[in-house]
C-alpha cells in the first residue's frame, strides 16, 4: 500500500485536517497540490500554502502551493490545470475547504450565508466538476469530501440552519456523484465522531478547553489514507472516522486524543445509529 507517485489535489490544505492528510500522503512520496487562500501569514491562524508546501517536501512528497479561491470558477480551473500539467494528471481530490458560522436564522448575516454555500456546497461541486476529466484517466481515482452523513434530523439544523445546509450540500454532491460516476471514480464522505483539534475548534467553538477534548487531525488523515487504497467500487459511503478505522483493524484510538485526561466532545451530525466501536472510550482516562 503506497501513494508514491500519486497526485492529490487538496482544498483548504494549508493547516489542520487538510494538511494532516497531505503529510500522510507525502510520507509515501505523493505529489500534493495545496489549493487555499492563505498566501500571507494570518495574525491568528498558523500556516500558509507555502509553509504547507515546505512541510510536504520535508515529509518526502512533492508539493505545489496554489493560491486558489474555490468560490471563483477561473481560479479553480487554473489550479486544477496547473496541477495536472505539473504532475501529469490527478488521482485524488480532497474537498476539505469549509466555512462555518454557528448562528440561528435570525442572527445569520446573508453575506456569511453566501460565503458558506459558495465555499462548502458550490466549491465542492465545482472542484469535483473540473477535476473529473483528469480523474477519469487515473487507475484508482477518488474524490473525498470532509462532510457529514445525510442524517436529516431537526436537531442538526435548528441551531445553525445555514451552516447545516452548506455542509449537507457537500454530502449531496457525494450522493449524486457516486451514482453518476459509479465504476469510474470512487466518491465518499468522511466525518469525525468527535471534534478535531483545529483552528476552527479553537476560535469558533470553545478555545483551548475544547481543543483538549478533541482528537488530533491524524485520525482523519489515517482514515483518508485507507480510503484512497480502496477500489473504485468503494463508493457512495458516508464514513465516521473511528468506525471506519475499526473496520480496517485499528484498535488503539487513545493515541489520537489531544488530552487523555479530558472526555471527548462529540461532533455535530453524527447519527445516533452509528455506535462507538467496541473498546473505544469517549470518557476521560484516569
Amino acid at each position: 500500500m503506497s501513494l508514491k507517485g500519486k497526485t492529490i489535489f487538496i482544498t483548504g490544505g494549508s493547516r489542520g485536517i487538510g494538511l494532516a492528510i497531505a503529510l500522510k500522503a507525502a510520507a509515501d512520496g505523493a505529489n500534493v497540490a495545496i489549493a487555499a487562500k492563505t498566501v500571507e501569514p494570518h495574525p491568528k491562524l498558523e500556516g500558509t500554502i507555502h509553509s504547507a508546501a515546505a512541510e510536504i517536501e520535508k515529509a518526502g512528497g512533492k508539493a505545489l502551493p496554489l493560491a486558489c479561491d474555490i468560490r471563483e470558477e477561473e481560479s479553480v480551473k487554473a489550479a486544477i490545470a496547473e496541477t495536472a500539467a505539473r504532475f501529469g494528471g490527478i488521482d485524488i481530490v480532497v474537498n476539505n475547504a469549509s466555512a462555518i458560522q454557528l448562528k440561528p436564522v435570525a442572527e445569520t448575516n446573508m453575506n456569511r450565508f453566501d460565503l458558506m454555500h459558495q465555499v462548502n456546497a458550490r466549491g465542492t461541486f465545482m472542484v469535483s466538476k473540473y477535476a473529473l476529466p483528469h480523474l477519469e484517466k487515473a487507475t484508482k481515482p477518488h474524490i473525498l469530501m470532509l462532510s457529514p452523513p445525510l442524517d436529516m434530523k431537526e436537531k442538526w439544523f435548528a441551531p445553525h440552519t445555514a451552516y447545516s445546509m452548506a455542509k449537507f450540500g457537500m454530502s449531496l454532491v457525494v450522493l449524486g456523484l457516486a451514482g453518476e460516476l459509479h465504476g469510474k471514480v470512487a466518491v465518499n464522505a468522511l466525518w469525525p465522531r468527535t471534534t478535531i483539534a483545529t483552528a476552527a475548534i479553537k476560535f469558533v467553538l470553545g478555545g483551548d478547553a475544547m481543543m483538549r477534548m478533541s482528537r488530533a487531525p491524524a485520525i482523519l488523515a489515517d482514515a483518508a489514507y485507507a480510503i484512497f487504497h480502496k477500489p473504485k467500487n468503494f463508493t457512495g459511503n458516508f464514513l465516521i472516522d473511528d468506525t471506519f478505522l475499526a473496520g480496517e483493524g485499528v484498535t488503539d484510538f487513545d493515541r489520537y486524543r489531544a488530552d487523555p485526561s479530558q472526555p471527548l466532545q462529540m461532533d455535530f451530525f453524527v447519527p445516533d445509529d452509528v455506535p462507538v466501536p467496541k473498546g473505544v472510550s469517549l470518557g476521560a482516562k484516569k
